[in-house]
């Protein structure tokens, strides 16, 4: 199968594809996602074939508004529910509620009586999920475990031959994936951290349990990115949390002889021996979030053996960084 590199402007074309029940990857403001018709359990098993992810890991419905969740969800949770939609959507917010009995097959939602609902802030993905009338799933278009993609080559690299088309919109502008938030429980419960902290949700709502849940062995997820090893690279990343000690941790990797990469702040960079492979990600942690992936995927394209990357501290917008590079290191950090 070839692969179609479509421009922003390609809606119908993406449109037919899906309708032909093909994949056609999609920009969000977060992350590329992989789009399929969410209410075709064939094409949506297609997904998880193409991406090599495990079948009992829920896919987020990506949708053009709220009425197309109604359609779909237990109409019970609407009011909490549209005090989140009209504060965040569109936006990196993904709400998990539970569906109405047989609406959504067991292909989207892993098995369970719950599925994750969002608006993406992107003008060509809206204009194609109106265009095609019917919400599409959406994982991240790259192959499961891998560092999320942020640009279509990213998507081409790893899903071309896979699927029909990528919907090209440029670089996604926020570079970490949705915050993730569970109205099903008591309480409700951010289950991965993104853009929307906890902070911006209680401007909204009355309580939110920020402890984010660890999925046990046996335990199906409610959302991606809570069981599985994600976003890694081949190399292994290390986390180094005190800026103070990249001199030492650089000296230590370049002693060992093995191709070394650092992923680090502008500041940090400027002290980085030549020869060392580098990656800059900006100035602060919000440009660090947005080039993350990025940078762990051209680190890997350098053929570096060891990735030293940089920490921040896991409050605020740090909480989703620091998420993503944990997982992508399997909880690797620099020790002296």
């Amino acid at each position: 199968m070839d692969t179609e590199i479509l421009k922003n402007t390609q809606i119908k074309e993406a449109a037919d594809f899906l309708a032909k029940g093909q994949l056609v990857a999609f920009p969000t403001e977060t992350v590329y996602g992989l789009g399929a018709d969410a209410t075709r359990p064939d094409v949506v098993k297609d997904v998880y074939a193409a991406k090599g992810r495990p079948s009992d890991n829920p896919l987020i419905v990506h949708v053009s508004g709220p009425d197309m969740v109604w359609e779909y969800a237990d109409n019970s949770y609407k009011p909490l529910a549209q005090k989140l939609m009209k504060a965040f959507w569109p936006g990196p917010l993904t709400i998990i509620m539970p569906i109405q009995p047989g609406k959504l097959s067991k292909a989207v939602t892993g098995g369970l009586t719950t599925a994750a609902f969002r608006m993406p802030n992107n003008k060509a993905t809206l204009d194609l999920i109106k265009t095609f009338g019917k919400p599409i799933v959406g994982p991240s278009a790259n192959t499961s475990g891998k560092p999320s993609p942020t640009l279509a080559k990213h998507v081409y690299h790893d899903l071309h031959g896979k699927i029909a088309a990528i919907l090209d919109d440029g670089p996604t502008k926020l570079g970490v994936e949705s915050t993730v938030i569970d109205l099903s429980v008591d309480v409700p419960t951010i289950l991965r951290p993104g853009m929307v902290d906890s902070d911006d949700l209680l401007k909204v709502i009355d309580n939110v349990n920020s402890d984010h849940h660890k999925v046990s062995a046996g335990e199906v997820p409610k959302a991606p990115g809570m069981k599985y090893k994600h976003y890694a690279p081949s190399a292994q990343v290390i986390i180094v949390d005190d800026v103070n000690d990249f001199k030492q941790a650089i000296s230590e990797y370049v002693a060992k002889n093995v191709p070394l990469g650092v992923m680090a702040t502008e500041q940090i960079l400027k002290e980085v021996p030549s020869g060392i492979k580098t990656f800059s990600l900006g100035e602060d942690v919000i440009s660090a979030s947005r080039d993350l992936f990025a940078g762990l995927r051209q680190l890997d394209s350098d053929h570096v053996q060891y990735i030293l990357a940089q920490g921040f501290p896991d409050t605020g917008h740090g909480a989703a960084y620091s998420n993503r590079l944990n997982k992508s290191a399997g909880n690797a950090h620099y020790k002296k």
